[in-house]
Order: C-alpha cells, then sequence, then structure tokens
C-alpha cells in the first residue's frame, strides 16, 4: 500500500511541476490582458491655477480646476475587430473636459485609443483619433505594458499628436508599493484649439486661428508606475498653455491654463487599491504558481522518498523477524536429549 503512495506522490510531483511552468510560458502570456468592456473615472485637480477670460483676453489666477477623465472599453468594436482580422484588441473610448471654478465647461476632447491588450502596442484601427481627428500612434498612452520595465518608453502626447520619450528615474515607494517613476517634459509646441470651447465663448476655433492666434503648449508630465500591471498608481502635469497673437498684435501671450494637475486624493487611493488587487492576480500567474507549484513538486517528490524508505525498512524488519523463531528451533533440535536436565539434578518439589 505505501508503495502505490509513493508512486502517487511523484506522479503528483511531476505534474504540479509541469503545471507551474506552462502557467508561466503558456497560461500567462494568453490570460494576462486588457479587458474590452473595462470602465474607469479619474478626477485630477489644479488648485491655484490660472485660466484665460477669452471675454477679456486676460489671465485670471487663483483659481481651482477640475479635470475629469472618462474611459470606457467598446466591447462591440473590438469583437468586431477581431472578427474581421483575428487579432485581439482594445478600444477605449475616452473623454477628458475641464471644469473651472464655478463647475461650468472649459473644453472636451474625446480619444479613440486602440492598442494590444497584452503587449500595449498601438493597433491602428477601429477610429484611432484624437478630438475627430486621424491620428496613428506610437507608443504608449494612459498605461504601460504588463511587466514594465525600468527604461525609458515612447509615450504619446495627446496635444501635440506625437511621440517623445518618457524617462525612468527610479524606484519610490508608493502606498506600500514599489513603483517605478517616470518623467516626460514637452517642449514648447503649436498645438490645434479644442474643437469644444467654453459655452460662453462665441467664437469658433476656426475663428480664432483666422485671427492669426496660435495655441502653444508645454507640460512636464509625471507617473508612478507599478511594473507588474503597467497601471499608474499616481500622476502629475505641471501644464501650461498661452495664447499667442500675430507679432503685428504687438501683443505679449496670455496664459490660457496654467497649473499643476494632480489626481484628487479619493481618487488616487481608489485607483491604489485597484491596482494592488491586480496585481496580486497578475502574479498569482506570473510567479506565485509558477514558483509555487515546482516547489510544492519538489517537497511531493521528497516525502514519496520518505514513504518509499519507509515502506522498504518495514519489509525488511519484517524478513528479518520471520526468521528468529525457527533458528531457536533447529537449536533445540542440535541439543538433543543430553542437554535436557536429568531428574536427579532437578530441584526438590515444593511440598
Amino acid at each position: 500500500m505505501r508503495h502505490r503512495i509513493g508512486l502517487l506522490l511523484v506522479a503528483l510531483a511531476a505534474f504540479v511541476s509541469v503545471l507551474g511552468v506552462m502557467m508561466r510560458v503558456w497560461v500567462y502570456p494568453r490570460v494576462v490582458a486588457v479587458p474590452d468592456n473595462q470602465y474607469q473615472v479619474v478626477v485630477l485637480q489644479a488648485k491655484d491655477a490660472t485660466l484665460i477670460d477669452y471675454a477679456t483676453l486676460t489671465s485670471v489666477p487663483h483659481q481651482t480646476v477640475t479635470i475629469v477623465q472618462t474611459l470606457k472599453g467598446d466591447a462591440a468594436a473590438a469583437q468586431a475587430e477581431k472578427k474581421r482580422t483575428g487579432r485581439s484588441v482594445v478600444v477605449w473610448d475616452t473623454l477628458s473636459y475641464i471644469l473651472g471654478g464655478d463647475g461650468k465647461r472649459l473644453s472636451a476632447i474625446p480619444e479613440v485609443y486602440t492598442f494590444d491588450p497584452r503587449t500595449q502596442d498601438p493597433v491602428h484601427c477601429c477610429g484611432e483619433s484624437i478630438d475627430g481627428d486621424a491620428v496613428s500612434r506610437i507608443g504608449v498612452e494612459y498605461k504601460f505594458p504588463f511587466n514594465t520595465q525600468p527604461h525609458d518608453y515612447q509615450y504619446f502626447d495627446e496635444q501635440t499628436r506625437t511621440s517623445a520619450p518618457i524617462h525612468y528615474k527610479g524606484t519610490e515607494k508608493v502606498g506600500g508599493l514599489t513603483v517605478y517613476y517616470f518623467e516626460q517634459t514637452i517642449p514648447w509646441t503649436q498645438v490645434p484649439f479644442p474643437k469644444t470651447m467654453p459655452a460662453n465663448v462665441a467664437i469658433t476655433p476656426a475663428q480664432i486661428a483666422a485671427l492669426g492666434y496660435q495655441r502653444w503648449y508645454t507640460t512636464v508630465r509625471k507617473f508612478w508606475v507599478d511594473p507588474v500591471t503597467g497601471a499608474p498608481v499616481n500622476g502629475e502635469e505641471i501644464h501650461n498653455e498661452q495664447l499667442r497673437f500675430p507679432a503685428s498684435a504687438h501683443h505679449a501671450p496670455v496664459t490660457v491654463f496654467q497649473g499643476d494637475v494632480k489626481i484628487r486624493p479619493d481618487y488616487q487611493a481608489a485607483t491604489l487599491a485597484l491596482v494592488k488587487n491586480e496585481q496580486t492576480l497578475v502574479l498569482m500567474l506570473s510567479t506565485y504558481l509558477p514558483w509555487g507549484l515546482p516547489l510544492l513538486g519538489v517537497g511531493l517528490l521528497a516525502l514519496a522518498f520518505v514513504v518509499e524508505g519507509r515502506d522498504r525498512r518495514r519489509r525488511a524488519d519484517g524478513n528479518s523477524g520471520s526468521q528468529g523463531p525457527a533458528s531457536v528451533a533447529e537449536a533445540d533440535e542440535d541439543r538433543g536429549p543430553r542437554d535436557v536436565p536429568s531428574a536427579q539434578g532437578a530441584p526438590p518439589a515444593p511440598l
């Protein structure tokens, strides 16, 4: 029976060891992916910011600006693309709209962002665009790849519609997580006006452009990224926009928006909790099971050796025990009658 248990343990050890290897080399690359129906809202704020008053073309300081970013996965578009081409894709419909201190909308910029759900590489399909204009992205945006590495990446800037390096700056701790810190600086660049202007502005972007006005922009973009999931757990932008006039106007640039944009604390806490949960699930497939199952296999194999060793010792002891009585009997036969004490030499029986 113990011999059978030992064989069973050896078979089980082989099974869990192979299963651990398969988790890393086969299951992990196929299962770990961005879902095509994800929905998320993040609220950012810039306190003590400066905003333009288009009615007077002057800058107004000391304002609180709120930026709401919504992200919604278009599962139907993703499935249609997979059916058409056979490739997996995620289609994110995103919207960033800016609210002034009075709660009124200042601008809104929609995006269609398409990418590979496993590698984060851009996929050019499904109406990829920014503010209604077709684009062809290079690099990542919003999210970094799973298993993010400590090196620079190409990051797509939605204002300039171009990609530039975002530099790895080191490792930090955020909410108990070890994260990679990345930073990107976009130099002053002329960018288009948003097609959705403030509601109280009786002028369109086309009319502004016809007057020769230009919108210029620079920013310092900062991300703290969980390397396991590639998801940012925190973000910040030191943002600056200017309205510049034709040289003939002899008018100095006017600040359109200047402020330090940060994730609102409650949304930052919620983002951190979400990333921690996703990190645990990813680590189960990438690290815990691929390493834990082979170690369990080694333990089961060692236990099989112990069981087999005990079984052999038990059988050996049984064989030696069965030979003992036979030897004694043989010895008694050899002694014969002469070895039996005589009646005369026997002690007297008790009265």
